[in-house]
C-alpha cells in the first residue's frame, strides 16, 4: 500500500509531502489543475522514463519520493539484489534538467529495470484510454491468463524449442549437398591427419630427444671431459678439493675462523662426488644410436609436411585433430534428417502437452470472467448486455498456446456479441475497462481481503483509475463510485475523477488546484474533509459553491455513499498532508 509521496520541483508543484491511508482515495479539481501530476510522478518513481520536461522552469532537479509498505513476495529479491530488507519500501527518483535520473531504493542506487521488477508487486495504473490495450491480443490473452493464473513460461519455452528444431530441419533439407560436400572436405582432412595419429605432447618430447640424439657425439665427449676434470684426471678438482682441506685441518686448532672454510669446502668435496657419479652414470647410458635418430628424422618430416598442408604450426596439430572430429560429428548430425525429423516431434509433443494443460486452464476461466465482467455491465448502464471471452483456435502452434482470445461484448439484451474492437461508442468502451479493471482487481483479493496467489503478475496492494470514468454520468457514475468503494475494501483504491458521484463515495479525498505566487504557477494538493469536502462536490455538481441547493445535493451524495458502504466497513484514518508542504 502506498504511504506517503513526496514531490519537490516536480512540473509546477514546487514541494509536496501527502500521506495516504487505506480503502478509496479520490483526487478532485478544475480541469487543469494537474490531478493526473501525482500519477505521472509515481511513474516515474516506479521506473518510468524520464525527461528534462518534469523539472520546474529555473530549477535545477526534480526529485520523486514513493513511501510503499514493502510486500512480503519482496523481500527474497530485495536480498539478492542487495537493498535493505524493512517493514517500508522506500523508491525515490531524482531528475535533473538535461533529462538525466538516477534511481534509488531503500536508499541503495538502483537500475531502471529494478525500479519497474519492484513496481510490478506494488501498483496496477489504469489510464483513461485503457479501453485501448483491450484491443490488442495479446494484453487481451494476458487478462485471461492472468485471472486463470497461468503460468504461460512452459509452453513458450517449448515452442521455441519446437521452432529451432523446425528451422534445423529446415536448415538441414536447403542445404543437404552442401552439408555433403564439406562432411567429404571434414572426412579426408580427418583421414590424413590419422595417419599421423599426432597425440598432444609427442611434438614437444621427440623435438627434445630429436635434438639430444643428434648431438649426442659432443654431448659424450663434453661429459668425459667433464669427468676427468671433476674426478679421473691427474690433478682433479675432487683431490685439490680434499688437500686443500687437509692442509686446513692441520693448523685449525690455532685459529677457529678456519672452521667455516673447513665446512665449504667439505661440502663442495660431496657435491663433486655426487657431480662426478651422475657424469659416469650418463656415460654408462649415451648411446649413439643412428637407426632412433633416423626414426626421429621421419616422425618429424611427417608432422612438419602435415602442418605445412595445412598451414598450421606442428604444435596445433592435436587440437586440429579433436576440432575437425568435433566438426564432422555435427555435420552427421545435421545430415541426418531422420534424427532432426525426430528432434521436431519431439519438441512438437512436449508443446502440445503445455498446450493442453494452458487450453484446460483458459477454457475453466474463460466463462467465469465473462460472467463476473456481465455483472458488473449490469451495473455501469448496460443492462442486459453481455460479455463473453472467446477462444478461437490456431492452425499452428504458437508461443502463448493453441488458441487465441477475444473478448466480445453485447451492449443490450438482444444483440449479438461482437468484437471488442468493433464496439463505436466511446462511453462503452471506458466502462467496458472499468468492469473489466475492477472484475480483475477484485477477483485477484480473496472474501478475507487477502490477495490471492496470481502468477502472470503478483498481486498488488495499490490500483490507481487516473480518470477512467471518462464519458460516464447520471446513475452509471453512481455505480461506479460504489463499485471502487467495494474495490477499497480489498485493496488500495486511489482513482483520478471529475464525477461528484465517484468523489462522494471516497474514504479519502484530496483536491488539486492551481495557484498564482509571485507571478509563478504552482499546484497544490490538500486532503478535504467535513464543509470543505462538502464544497468540493459541490463545485463537481456544477453549481455555485455557496448555493444551498448544491451543498445539500453534495451532503445528500455522500451520506448515500457511506449508507451503501454497509457491513459496517470501517474507513482507515483520514490521511493528512504533512505540515509546510504544498
Amino acid at each position: 500500500m502506498l504511504r506517503r509521496l513526496l514531490l519537490k520541483d516536480f512540473v509546477i508543484v514546487d514541494a509536496l509531502d501527502l500521506e495516504f491511508g487505506a480503502g478509496f482515495s479520490v483526487l478532485t479539481g478544475e480541469t487543469g489543475a494537474g490531478k493526473s501530476i501525482l500519477v505521472d510522478a509515481l511513474q516515474l518513481a516506479l521506473g518510468a522514463r524520464a525527461e528534462a520536461s518534469v523539472v520546474r522552469e529555473g530549477c535545477a532537479r526534480s526529485e520523486i519520493a514513493a513511501e510503499f509498505d514493502s510486500p512480503p513476495s519482496l523481500a527474497g529479491w530485495l536480498d539478492e539484489a542487495g537493498f535493505a530488507v524493512d517493514e517500508t519500501l522506500l523508491l525515490r527518483r531524482v531528475v535533473d534538467a538535461q533529462g538525466k535520473s538516477r534511481a534509488f531504493v531503500n536508499g541503495s542506487a538502483a537500475t531502471l529495470v529494478q525500479l519497474r521488477e519492484v513496481a510490478d508487486h506494488l501498483i496496477d495504473i489504469h489510464g483513461q484510454h485503457a479501453w485501448q490495450s483491450l484491443t490488442r491480443p495479446a494484453a487481451v490473452r494476458a487478462l485471461l491468463d492472468e485471472q486463470a493464473g497461468i503460468d504461460a513460461a512452459p509452453v513458450a519455452a517449448a515452442h521455441a524449442a519446437w521452432a529451432q528444431a523446425t528451422a534445423a530441419l529446415a536448415s538441414a533439407r536447403e542445404r543437404q549437398g552442401e552439408l555433403d560436400n564439406e562432411r567429404e572436405r571434414l572426412a579426408w582432412q580427418l583421414q590424413e591427419v590419422e595417419r599421423l595419429a599426432p597425440s598432444d605432447d609427442e611434438w614437444q618430447a621427440i623435438t627434445a630427444e630429436h635434438g639430444r640424439l643428434s648431438h649426442a657425439q659432443a654431448l659424450m665427449a663434453g661429459s668425459q671431459q667433464a669427468l676427468e676434470d671433476v674426478s679421473e684426471g691427474e690433478m682433479n678438482a675432487l683431490k685439490l678439493v680434499s688437500r686443500a682441506a687437509g692442509a686446513l685441518r692441520e693448523v685449525a686448532d690455532y685459529d677457529a675462523a678456519l672452521a667455516p672454510v673447513i665446512e665449504a669446502l667439505d661440502g663442495a668435496e660431496l657435491q663433486l662426488q655426487d657431480a662426478a657419479h651422475s657424469l659416469s652414470s650418463y656415460l654408462n647410458r649415451a648411446d649413439l644410436d643412428p637407426q632412433r635418430l633416423a626414426e626421429l628424422d621421419d616422425r618429424m618430416s611427417s608432422w612438419m609436411s602435415l602442418a605445412r598442408r595445412f598451414r598450421r604450426s606442428p604444435e596445433d596439430l592435436p587440437a586440429l585433430w579433436d576440432e575437425w572430429k568435433t566438426a564432422l560429428a555435427a555435420l552427421d548430425a545435421a545430415a541426418d534428417l531422420a534424427g532432426q525429423q525426430k528432434k521436431v516431434d519431439d519438441a512438437l509433443a512436449r508443446w502440445r502437452t503445455e498446450a493442453r494443460r494452458v487450453s484446460a486452464r483458459r477454457a475453466q476461466a474463460a466463462p467465469q470472467m465473462g460472467a463476473r465482467i456481465t455483472e458488473a455491465m449490469q451495473q455501469l448502464g448496460m443492462a442486459g448486455g453481455r460479455f463473453d471471452v472467446a477462444l478461437v483456435k490456431q492452425e499452428s502452434p504458437q508461443s502463448y498456446g493453441a488458441e487465441t482470445v477475444e473478448f466480445l461484448v453485447a451492449g443490450h439484451a438482444g444483440s449479438t456479441p461482437r468484437p471488442l474492437a468493433k464496439v463505436a461508442s466511446g462511453g462503452e468502451l471506458s466502462r467496458l475497462a472499468l468492469a473489466i479493471a475492477v472484475t480483475a482487481a477484485q477477483s485477484s483479493a480473496g472474501s478475507d481481503g487477502t490477495a490471492a496467489s496470481r502468477v502472470a503478475s503478483p498481486a498488488v496492494g495499490t490500483l490507481i483509475f487516473d480518470e477512467i470514468d471518462s464519458g460516464v454520468g447520471g446513475t452509471v457514475a453512481d455505480s461506479v463510485g460504489r463499485l471502487m468503494k467495494r474495490l477499497g475494501r480489498h485493496v488500495q483504491v486511489m482513482a483520478v475523477t471529475h464525477l461528484p458521484q465517484v468523489a462522494a463515495c471516497g474514504d479519502h479525498h484530496f483536491v488539486v488546484a492551481k495557484r498564482s505566487v509571485a507571478g509563478q504557477t504552482t499546484s497544490q494538493v490538500t486532503p478535504l474533509s467535513g464543509e470543505a469536502r462538502v464544497a468540493e462536490v459541490a463545485r463537481m455538481l456544477g453549481g455555485e459553491r455557496s448555493s444551498g441547493t448544491s451543498l445539500a445535493h453534495a451532503q445528500e451524495l455522500i451520506a448515500q455513499a457511506v449508507a451503501v458502504d454497509g457491513a459496517g466497513h470501517a474507513a482507515a484514518p483520514a490521511p493528512r498532508s504533512r505540515p509546510g508542504a504544498r
